[in-house]
């Protein structure tokens, strides 16, 4: 098969043909403007993260902050097509059972030691034990072999057709083994300061305040980076946030603005918006329940709840008409996606008549039962009031609670104190990865973040998953997640509300940064300015 045929194919059938992909094949489109050195990029980064490497974490500013440090084996494209990165060739053999990576040749760590298949081997190991997602992408890969040191052979027990698409640094960084071997994973102070191959070095970090990195004047893809450095800034007010992005002092920012903000910056003559759902990213915001919480045992309590929200009035008062609604858990973003799957209809008398008859009438003072109502803060909070608001009407009264992210990340993973809570977890880029793990019932892990916190197990679901996790066919695996969605709509598992608004500001002098499918969350690489500022 010629290779301008594959580069066509989806992913998955791609990789049954066992190609192998050298350098530039699948290149990226190239900035329209001629790019030129200098300039540090202001960027805000919200809110700030707890650690800088993506490893033992997915947290949302972990993943924007990594990558540009810290490197993959791959980049994806804008259509999930991978781009070479740390490896410059792969393989997958026909029956998708090894993976043969050829990797860059003279890449340096930051401290000047050699990047070598070592390198590799180790970081893969660690993420199957201490990534929260690696788990699930590694899980099949029995043994790694490095017959020499720019070759990495990945066996697996069973096909695994996301593997290829989940290597970028956002999801799998690579990390110095000479740095990491020997000490504890998850307390190594390099996932603070963290050494890597990427186009910046990490410079500095005050806490609360900013990020500093300084270009790679060593990095392997010469002439890049363009830039000088990139200062990180954390701000947690969105007014302030608003007037550094239209004052100039801020170059770059991704859902930092009010979204009742968007016509007007629109209307700004130095800045663009721009609301591309990023493919890598795949957005979503869902609700969960808590499965040992005595109301949402029974289906139609939870039915009720989807029957008293309004979700159109909600994708236009709290989403202002953006976001792409999808009342299934993967959504319309995905070619998995199943469009047959519709929202439970607004019925406030519906959800009024499944509560008398589940045993929960209303009281003297109106009320049914109290719940505890959590919010992840990376959400709207409006959004929170919304449900709040809802839960009201049908006589559920919810106690909002809005923390600091530690703190609810704690509150919901490992004290479990919720009975309903308003989630971003997010599809990224195939449902195995970003799906399963809240629904698959062998992903309740108490202390794990954005695992399977509900505590939801339907053995059926377990058997669609898992065999949707290995099967190799395209067209069977489609079938079989299919069928899942339909599954957890019909048990009411959840209430899913969509892909939230994905809204980035930038200047308009500033080109090349949402070239990878990441969107701000690649290297950073490609971005320049066309006027220093």
């Amino acid at each position: 098969m010629p290779l301008s045929t594959l580069r066509s194919l989806p992913l998955a059938f791609a990789l049954t043909f066992g190609a192998l992909v050298p350098v530039g094949v699948l290149a990226q489109a190239a900035p329209a403007a001629q790019p030129q050195r200098g300039g540090t990029l202001n960027w805000i980064v919200t809110p700030g993260p707890a650690a800088f490497v993506p490893l033992t974490t997915t947290a949302g500013g972990s993943t924007e902050l990594g990558p540009k440090v810290v490197e993959g084996l791959l980049n994806y494209d804008l259509k999930l097509q991978p781009v070479a990165a740390l490896a410059t060739a792969w393989k997958v053999a026909p029956d998708g059972l090894t993976y043969t990576f050829t990797l860059r040749q003279g890449v340096k760590w930051h401290d000047g030691r050699d990047f070598s298949a070592a390198d590799v081997a180790f970081s893969i190991r660690t993420l199957k034990e201490v990534h929260p997602r690696g788990r699930v992408t590694f899980a099949n890969v029995k043994d790694i072999q490095t017959p020499d040191a720019h070759t990495v052979v990945l066996q697996l027990a069973r096909p695994a057709p996301f593997l290829l698409t989940a290597l970028d640094a956002a999801e799998s960084p690579i990390i110095p083994k000479h740095l990491y071997e020997g000490k504890d994973i998850a307390t190594n102070p390099l996932n603070n300061a963290p050494v890597g191959t990427g186009p910046f070095v990490f410079k500095e970090w005050v806490r609360g305040s900013f990020v500093r990195l300084e270009r790679n004047p060593n990095y392997w893809d010469q002439p890049r980076p363009y830039l000088d450095a990139i200062v990180a800034r954390f701000i947690p007010d969105a007014a302030a946030r608003a007037l550094a992005l239209e004052s100039g002092e801020i170059q770059l920012a991704n859902k930092a603005i009010p979204l009742s903000d968007i016509e007007r910056f629109k209307a700004l003559p130095r800045v663009a918006v721009d609301i591309t759902a990023w493919p890598y990213v795949g957005d979503h915001m869902q609700i969960y329940f808590n499965f040992d919480s005595e109301p949402f045992k029974r289906k139609e309590v939870r039915k009720a709840v989807a029957q008293s929200l309004n979700l159109e009035a909600f994708r236009k008062t709290i989403w202002y008409g953006h976001g792409v609604p999808s009342a299934s858990p993967i959504g319309v973003a995905s070619p998995f996606h199943n469009p047959a799957i519709k929202h439970y209809p607004y019925d406030l008398k519906a959800a009024e008549a499944a509560l008398d008859v589940a045993g929960y009438p209303r009281k003297a003072d109106g009320k049914r039962f109290a719940i505890r109502l959590l919010v992840n803060p990376f959400q709207d909070k409006r959004a929170a009031d919304f449900v709040k608001q809802s839960l009201g009407r049908v006589g559920i009264d919810a106690d909002l609670q809005v923390l600091d992210f530690a703190t609810y990340v704690t509150r919901t993973y490992t004290d479990r104190a919720f009975d309903i809570t308003l989630e971003n977890l997010t599809n990224i880029f195939d449902p195995t990865i970003g799906v399963q793990r809240v629904f698959w019932s062998k992903n309740f892990k108490v202390g794990l973040p954005f695992s399977n916190a509900p505590h939801y197990v339907n053995p059926q679901v377990d058997e669609l998953l898992e065999a949707a996790a290995s099967e190799p066919d395209a067209t069977k695996r489609k079938a079989l997640f299919f069928r899942f969605q339909q599954v957890v709509h019909d048990d009411v598992a959840s209430i899913e509300l969509g892909a939230n608004p994905n809204v980035t500001v930038a200047a308009k002098n500033l080109q090349g940064w949402g070239v990878h499918a990441g969107g701000t969350r690649a290297s950073l690489a490609h971005t320049f300015f066309t006027t220093l500022p």
